[in-house]
């Protein structure tokens, strides 16, 4: 199914995808899995449910992730830029019913109750929203006269309203995040970053004077005060960890760790699994952006270079963050480890990302195999 000679969808595919893309994804997928066990049973018996139960909901999301991770790396670039427009479309469609018909939780309204799941349509949105921005500014690059660069600031903008008004300010802050160094890896005049910065520092005055919620958590990450009991537990989490852990289990600040599985589930790695365990954790993420960005600057293609560009940043970036909370080096904000936090949405939307890497830096297949080229031959010598 496999051989070279023998042409199939799964043997182009086989041969012409990046294995250290695919290796690297696979490790996380299955290592959130493994540290799921971590993580997860002291929140589940927190709340009073069976102590496996979010281990067996991450399991049971596993396998549709693959499939999905499978099922987008076999698109062409062309394939990719139509599913990001149609997963954008429905998403948006969905982050509007979320604000008057979604579930509303800690304050929050991003979820969609689809029959027996619940999903958070923001999540699918951000590889999407990266690829099409992508391809606007790709347009505006080999065709001056098409305003790329506008359409991808209203996309921003229609987005970032609807983030704020969930709220979601952790979100606003990736999705800014990624389509600043996409424009920027795009090309972008000195003059648009002046400006972009000056909005961008106006946002965040008007954030924190606005919304009582984002100037409390700056507050305790400035002065220490108030009420800090996850990221000190999560600190005191990491420090009782050492260089090589408690051992599988036998974590005990994690137990008192609300968000465990969510937004802490690093600092539950490094209490059960030492600081070394983390380390070889962000090398592993730090190595999907490095690769990413160094397989980007040898494509041809404008729209491929910038759509894996934002892609591993924005999935890097999203994994800074969450390792930066974690350490204290950021406001508390809630936002995922990608593959490796509780979260069936986020895992999902994560596997897109890595199917659209995977799609883009798969290598092209022969035109004709050996073979082909051999039965061409006898029937040209037949008919001739």
């Amino acid at each position: 199914m496999t051989s070279r000679a023998r042409r199939s969808v799964v043997s182009d595919w086989w041969w012409g995808v990046d294995r250290w893309f695919l290796a690297a994804f696979l490790t996380l997928l299955v290592g959130g899995l493994v540290l799921s066990f971590a993580a997860s049973p002291p929140v589940a018996e927190r709340i009073g449910l069976e102590p496996f139960h979010f281990v067996k909901r991450h399991a049971f999301f596993l396998l549709p992730s693959l499939a999905v991770m499978f099922g987008c790396s076999l698109l062409t670039p062309r394939g990719v830029r139509r599913a990001s427009l149609l997963i954008f479309c429905g998403a948006l469609g969905l982050m509007v019913l979320a604000l008057f018909f979604g579930a509303e939780i800690k304050g929050a309204r991003r979820w969609v109750d689809l029959g027996p799941l619940q999903i958070q349509p923001s999540e699918f949105m951000k590889p999407a929203f990266v690829v099409l921005c992508a391809w606007l500014f790709a347009e505006k690059a080999s065709r001056p006269e098409i305003p790329g660069n506008l359409f991808a600031l209203i996309l921003l903008l229609v987005v970032a309203a609807l983030l704020i008004a969930q709220p979601d300010f952790g979100q606003t802050i990736l999705i800014s995040g990624a389509w600043g160094g996409l424009f920027f890896m795009a090309g972008m005049p000195w003059i648009w970053i002046s400006l972009l910065a000056a909005v961008g520092g106006v946002g965040f005055v008007m954030a924190y004077s606005v919304f009582p919620h984002v100037a409390s958590r700056i507050d305790r990450f400035v002065t220490g005060e108030g009420d800090t009991f996850q990221t000190d537990t999560a600190r005191d989490a990491i420090m009782r960890g050492g260089w090589l852990g408690q051992g599988p289990g036998e974590g005990t600040v994690k137990r008192m760790l609300p968000d465990s599985h969510t937004d802490f589930a690093f600092s539950v790695i490094a209490e059960e699994f030492g600081i070394i365990t983390c380390m070889v954790l962000a090398t592993l993420f730090a190595f999907v952006v490095v690769r990413g960005l160094s397989v980007a600057l040898a494509q041809r293609d404008v729209f491929t270079r910038l759509a894996i560009s934002g892609l591993v940043f924005l999935f890097g970036l999203q994994s800074i963050i969450n390792m930066a909370v974690n350490l204290q080096l950021m406001p508390a904000k809630g936002m995922t480890l990608p593959f490796i936090s509780y979260g069936g949405s986020s895992m999902l939307a994560v596997a897109v990302s890595a199917g659209f890497v995977l799609a883009l830096t798969r290598r092209k297949p022969e035109n004709r195999s050996y073979t082909d080229r051999l039965m061409e031959r006898t029937l040209v010598l037949h008919r001739a």
